[in-house]
């Protein structure tokens, strides 16, 4: 595990989401752009049940690193849930939530669209 506590828990959230097949995760680097994170993490859930437990192995995850989240938004809807941790937001959405707001298209205007992530198993 990586001694920088952002990268570990960048790794921890990759991971949870994995773990919980996660579909389209991407990260887009906001350093510079923005005060409110250096990194967002963009997934897809199938579904609000999905949606949801995403989110959930996320918070379980973090609590676990010891790095509670600051809020955790839209769990009751489940169509997009946001999990802030600091230094990285998690947005779980789904698919058709997430084609509407593009905040992949948002924070990435004249940057290279951001990359899947490859989660090593």
């Amino acid at each position: 595990m990586p001694n920088d506590p952002v990268e570990r828990l960048r790794l921890r959230v990759l991971t949870a989401l994995d773990d919980l097949k996660a579909q389209n995760v991407q990260e887009i680097d906001v350093r510079g752009k923005t005060s409110i994170a250096d990194l967002l993490i963009v997934a897809s859930g199938t579904s609000t049940r999905h949606v949801k437990s995403l989110a959930d192995e996320v918070v379980r995850f973090a609590k676990q690193d010891g790095m509670p989240p600051l809020g955790v938004e839209g769990q009751r809807e489940a169509e997009w849930v946001l999990v802030d941790l600091g230094d990285i937001v998690v947005h779980v959405m789904l698919p058709r939530v997430r084609e509407f707001y593009g905040l992949e298209r948002l924070w990435t205007v004249g940057d290279a669209v951001p990359q899947m992530t490859a989660i090593a198993g």
